[in-house]
């Protein structure tokens, strides 16, 4: 019972440190938006990403504004892109400058179904829990 209890203790702290020291600098929520509509499906950890591979529109990353009826943009935010191949899982840079806004088709060009667009902030006061898009 005694290693228990201190297995317990132990998880616990590690947690409170966790929480304490990981994730400090983020103030901000952000999202992907496309053409002002978030893209995630619902902001909460069961969310998920998807793209039509013929989308079309801005993609933009923006601070959002949580309400319980819908979710609005409030500002854009500099950000960068990647491909994440289906395969190889091998992430692959397509941006190198960081950008406000970038129509979406021109990054679908690059995917192939099943792929996925990883968004990456540049700040780590931007937390962006849904920065994965898979492309359908």
């Amino acid at each position: 019972m005694k290693k228990v209890s201190k297995l317990i203790l132990a998880i616990c702290c590690s947690a409170v440190s966790t929480i304490g020291f990981g994730q400090h600098a983020f103030t901000n929520c952000s999202a992907a938006f496309l053409d002002n509509k978030m893209v995630v499906d619902k902001y909460s950890p069961t969310g998920k990403c998807r793209l039509s591979s013929n989308a079309t529109g801005k993609l933009t990353v923006c601070t959002v504004n949580l309400l319980p009826t819908a979710s609005q943009a409030v500002s854009n935010i500099p950000f960068r892109i990647a491909i994440r191949n289906k395969t190889t899982k091998t992430l692959l840079l397509l941006t190198k400058a960081d950008v406000r806004q970038i129509d979406v088709h021109n990054v679908l060009t690059k995917c192939k179904k099943g792929d996925h667009i990883v968004l990456l902030t540049l700040d780590d006061q931007y937390a962006m829990p849904h920065n994965e898009i898979l492309v359908q």
